[in-house]
């Protein structure tokens, strides 16, 4: 290896690369945006640019296979950099903020401008999610067609990597289970998965609401191996898991034959939920964040309290094994996208999207947003991020749940926060 450079070194950290089954003490190093090497030391050429990852966990960039990026557009959208490569996440999946007539718009003002990469599972729908500022709701699946989202994947294959439906009451009682069927007919038509929401969402006609007992079975009717039921630790009584003790029985059919399941933490995710599906033996298979601001404001980011690292150190809290976190936020995800050839792997000549995560070893009490708690001594913070070769050190803006107010440079009283010191 003498004779190979390298522009930047990660040192002495804790390398865990679930797609390769890694999991050793040692030195990685990068030569332009490439990952050249891994060994328990390699020396550094005097132009290398040194990280220093002793007690750390080095493992690929996370793939945060949840978010909301399209911010000047909808309501619920955030900054794609602080989402991105500020928290740790080298590659965001823009989830169905937009349909088909807005989302060069998105490839425009967020996709081809971010440093963080960019790629996006279209919504059910022309316009996308309704704005919610003034104005009607513009959800309404007669302005949607599975046609028009396959010919905008034919346009952008490789940056539209699926698509986003619905099995919940507010969509059901409104229109039955015409999105969860189109979304089925755009992944047939493309070969791509879809992504289902799962617990109630939209506005509920009251005077058609379904028994929430009969959404998940439908749901399972509708989903085929390598699709993603998401908000599985939800407590919505239309969930997965529901009022219930165990999910309905054919979930774990589903699961055997290639299903996937995804925290999509955001506002749906429950301590007691989620202790309740581990505690049955469901254990998620993708970890992401669902980052999003306040529905009803543009650039309304104060709500926001959690973040992927944070969930994934709620999961380890839980008792998950570290190894299938790490899976959870790398491999699995960038499966999903088709992508796991140069995302979420540390393989030799794999693009250079590494992060270097700090063990924080303290007293920490974890809030969902049920107001829910767990107590641990342990939290996953981003040092070092290292995004197609290029060393940067992440802000931590949006990591409320595992930074102090000071270890973000956050002055602001009124903000949500999703972890304290106990």
């Amino acid at each position: 290896m003498s004779d190979l450079r390298f522009d930047v070194v990660v040192r002495g950290g804790r390398i865990i690369d679930p797609h390769n089954g890694v999991d050793v003490i040692g030195d990685l190093a990068v030569a332009g945006d490439r990952i050249v090497a891994i060994a328990p030391t390699l020396r550094p050429q005097a132009t290398s640019t040194v990280i220093d990852a002793t007690g750390s966990i080095v493992c690929a960039g996370l793939v945060d296979l949840h978010t909301h990026l399209y911010a000047d557009v909808t309501g619920f959208g955030v900054d794609v950099d602080d989402a991105g490569v500020n928290a740790g996440v080298t590659t965001a999946v823009d989830m169905g903020s937009t349909g088909t007539w807005f989302f060069r718009g998105l490839k425009a003002q967020v996709i081809d401008t971010a440093v963080t990469e960019v790629v996006a599972f279209l919504m059910m729908g022309y316009v996308g999610a309704s704005i919610r500022l003034g104005g009607p709701n513009i959800l309404n699946p007669d302005w949607a067609d599975a046609e028009s989202l396959a010919a905008m994947h034919e346009l952008f294959p490789g940056i539209i990597r699926g698509f986003k439906t619905w099995g919940e009451s507010g969509t059901t009682s409104q229109w039955g289970y015409r999105f969860l069927q189109m979304g089925r007919e755009a992944s047939d038509l493309t070969g791509l998965p879809i992504y289902i929401h799962t617990g109630e969402l939209w506005m509920v006609d009251e005077s058609n609401r379904p028994d929430p007992a009969t959404i998940m079975p439908e749901v399972l009717t509708i989903a085929r191996p390598g699709d993603v039921l998401g908000h599985c630790y939800s407590a919505m009584p239309d969930g997965i898991l529901g009022a219930g003790h165990r999910p309905v029985g054919a979930l774990r059919d589903a699961l055997d034959s290639g299903v996937l399941l995804d925290v999509g933490h955001g506002i749906n995710f429950s301590f007691a939920t989620a202790r309740r599906m581990l505690d049955a033996g469901f254990v998620a298979d993708i970890i992401s964040s669902d980052t999003h601001g306040l529905l009803s404001g543009i650039h309304e980011d104060r709500t926001l309290s959690y973040s992927l690292v944070g969930t994934m150190s709620k999961l380890l809290a839980l008792g998950v094994d570290l190894g299938h976190v790490i899976a959870g936020a790398t491999v699995n995800p960038a499966r999903v996208l088709g992508m796991d050839d140069e995302i979420g792997t540390l393989t030799i000549g794999s693009r250079a999207d590494v992060v270097v995560l700090e063990p924080r070893r303290d007293d920490w009490t974890f809030i969902d947003p049920t107001g829910g708690t767990h107590d641990t001594n342990e939290r996953l913070v981003p040092s070092m991020v290292v995004r197609a070769g290029r060393p940067l050190v992440p802000t931590k803006r949006y990591l409320r749940d595992v930074c102090t107010p000071d270890e973000r440079g956050e002055t602001d009283p009124a903000i949500a926060i999703g972890g304290r010191p106990r």
